[in-house]
């Protein structure tokens, strides 16, 4: 995640002193790159890329090819094991090499998985990774670009820095080298030398130009090593999404849970209470019968309120779990069914030509949901809007309200909840709150139609 600039932090985006920063900022950037830190980290990763390589390229070519000569004999295995685990080893080295000087934060790739313990099972967990053959594959495709690399940056740095003091000591030419000054051209009969004051200026500015150029070549040449560790180095594809789709089960899991939990509570602290009160009514009804008629009336229609209370009570967990409207009706019907409850005017508009499938339908339906009651208990709004539509393979949603703002994921709200409801589905909520408003939720979906199953 990239740290913008501002007041109390430094031009590398790291902690200075408040106001500091703002003076220093009144440069363009093109100006402050070449003396920033993150340019000499940067000039620093490439200058030692060249000697890592090297020995990075040296040990894995040396294993692999001892370790595939040895493949006639017992040993080829275990040779060819070790040089892979040891390329594992100094691929960990770069990604914090890379953390350090590039600000690059690679995750380890996936780990080794061996059915059992053992030399052998390690031996073979080792050669069936492909983390292993990925980071031998950066070890012998970095030397080459690591060589460009090197050679483009210092001489390009070295150039840049070289014209532009070329004013301080163009006089060791004269003094020392028996010459006007730096030769731009030279044959048997004619030489051209920056020597006059013109000249000495006009090469400064070219050193300039070079210099501000600089940073901005190293760091087109570092993104290729950021691409390169990247790929080789971190996990594949394929494991990421393992990890993101079991924290997103994770996270489904104990979603249902707190369902659960929250029917349960309802339950027993509402409809069963009251069903529990009213047996215990209609008991004492029952008694009172023979002895006060009268009194045994006004209870049992004590009782008959409590019934329809219980009854509200159980429609409204019901119409919380999945509204019978949603399954006969679909999203229009059921919106507008939760706009006509909420505490100001909500206008709705659905345009979707066919259903989602059942899944994603009721995802969006306690979406807005849970974003209507926001703007009824936390938005002091006047009116609210919502909007339904489908963009190719997205259902998204739009909840909009002139209410007084200040809605945040981050501050551990109902919000941050519902952002992970819909990231356990590959859905995605951007909030727009600013203080003093307006809101505007846009929450997207994955599409699938209600065919699918």
């Amino acid at each position: 995640m990239a740290t913008e600039y501002g007041q109390g932090y430094g031009l590398d985006g790291r902690p200075g002193f408040p106001g500091s920063t703002e003076r220093r900022h009144r440069m363009p950037a093109a100006l402050r790159a070449p003396v920033e830190g993150r340019t000499w980290r940067e000039l620093g990763y490439v200058l030692l890329s060249l000697p890592i390589s090297i020995l990075l390229f040296t040990y894995a070519v040396t294993m692999v090819s001892l370790g595939a000569g040895l493949l006639v004999t017992f040993l080829g295995i275990p040779v060819l094991a070790a040089a892979l685990a040891g390329c594992r080893g100094l691929g960990a080295l770069e990604r914090l090499r890379a953390r350090a000087l590039l600000g690059m934060d690679v995750a380890e790739p996936e780990p080794l998985r061996m059915k059992k313990p053992g030399a052998m099972a390690w031996m073979g967990a080792v050669l069936k990774s492909g983390a292993s053959w990925r980071a031998l594959l950066y070890a012998v495709l970095h030397l080459p670009w690591a060589v460009f690399s090197f050679v483009v940056a210092v001489n390009v740095w070295v150039l840049g820095w070289a014209l532009l003091t070329y004013p301080v000591w163009f006089w060791v030419f004269p003094m020392y080298a028996g010459q006007d000054g730096m030769q731009l051209y030279g044959d048997e009969t004619h030489r051209v030398y920056l020597d006059n004051p013109f000249e000495i200026t006009v090469t400064a500015l070219v050193g300039l130009l070079f210099t501000i150029a600089t940073p901005w070549i190293v760091r087109a040449l570092t993104m290729v090593d950021r691409l390169l560790v990247h790929g080789l180095l971190g996990p594949s594809r394929l494991a990421s999404r393992v990890v993101e789709l079991e924290s997103d089960r994770g996270i489904v899991v104990d979603t249902a849970a707190a369902d659960l939990r929250r029917i349960e509570r309802d339950l027993h602290d509402g409809a069963q209470a009251r069903l529990v009160a009213l047996a215990m009514d209609l008991g004492l009804a029952k008694e009172k019968l023979q002895e006060d008629p009268e009194e045994a009336v006004r209870m049992v229609d004590e009782a008959h309120g409590e019934v329809k209370t219980a009854l509200q009570e159980l429609r409204d967990l019901a119409r919380g779990i999945h509204p019978a409207v949603l399954t006969d009706r679909g999203l229009d019907a059921a919106l507008s069914a939760v706009a006509s409850r909420c505490t100001v005017p909500v206008q709705v508009e659905v345009d979707l030509a066919e259903r989602p499938a059942p899944a994603i339908e009721g995802i969006a339906y306690f979406t807005v949901s849970e974003l209507l009651q926001n703007v009824s208990k936390h938005a002091r709004a006047t009116w609210a809007g919502v909007e339904v539509w489908r963009t190719e393979n997205r259902l998204m949603l739009q909840v909009v309200d002139n209410g007084v703002g200040g809605a945040d994921t981050s501050q551990g709200s109902g919000l941050a909840g519902l952002a992970e409801r819909l990231d356990a589905v590959d859905g995605i909520l951007v909030v727009d709150s600013p203080t003093g408003g307006p809101t505007r939720v846009t929450a997207e979906l994955p599409w699938r139609g209600a065919h699918v199953r």
